[in-house]
């Protein structure tokens, strides 16, 4: 399990503005502004009132004293928001074999540059083996209940990075797509085609080329994340 530094502590959102910002209400009636670790749209996850879980922290080289980890879901439920997080959380994993379909090879690393101009999440290597380019994407949006969609706005850097991905697998190594779904309340994966077809044309087409896709689900609570069983996809 990837652990947060600290327990984090329940609050009211109030607005996320800017991005990477968020006022929040603690439960004490205090208003503080949270980092947000997300450069995506969060749609869905941002309206005012929700009940999220904050990370405190003393550091006194960051400026601002929370970053905004979690969205609660009624019955119990969590998105895990932090991006950086859940790589960190797969990262482990995969170091440590825990991860179906991406066994057995000697090494992981992480943020190697590639392409055009571009970086990988992951390059998993071993002997007499093909190298493994793993992108990984964060799934947080959810408009039916149970289904997971990716992406959750237009992201030309996603289908930048499917083609890049379909480059390595014409070149003869392998190249798997891995959407990792942040949330708790889904047990299926799809693409949001409405909201970004050209997303969905690049994932055609790389597919079509090679591209191997695999999804997993989160086991996310106020203590930590942690890989998931396998989820279906369905494009």
């Amino acid at each position: 399990m990837m652990r947060f530094q600290c327990d984090l502590i329940p609050a009211t959102l109030l607005r996320r503005y800017k991005r990477f910002l968020a006022d929040c209400r603690l439960e004490d009636g205090r208003e503080v502004t949270a980092h947000v670790a997300n450069p995506g749209s969060m749609l869905g996850l941002k309206d005012d009132g929700l009940r999220v879980w904050l990370e405190p922290n003393d550091d006194p080289k960051r400026k601002l004293k929370y970053a905004w980890r979690l969205v609660e879901h009624p019955g119990g439920h969590f998105t895990g928001v932090d991006t950086g997080a859940a790589n960190r959380m797969l990262k482990d994993a995969l170091t440590s074999g825990q991860v179906p379909g991406l066994q057995g090879y000697d090494t992981t690393r992480p943020e190697v540059k590639y392409g055009e101009n571009s970086r990988i999440d992951f390059l998993l290597t071993a002997e007499n083996r093909p190298d493994c380019y793993v992108e990984v994407k964060s799934v947080t949006l959810s408009r039916t209940h149970g289904l997971a969609e990716f992406p959750d706005s237009v992201t030309a850097r996603g289908a930048k990075h499917l083609g890049e991905l379909a480059n390595m697998a014409a070149q003869g190594h392998r190249a798997v797509m891995l959407y990792l779904v942040q949330r708790t309340d889904c047990t299926n994966v799809t693409l949001a085609r409405d909201l970004d077809p050209k997303y969905a044309a690049a994932f055609d087409q790389a597919h079509a080329q090679g591209v191997q896709v695999l999804a997993f689900a989160c086991q996310i609570s106020p203590q930590g994340i942690c890989l998931g069983e396998q989820l279906p996809f369905a494009p």
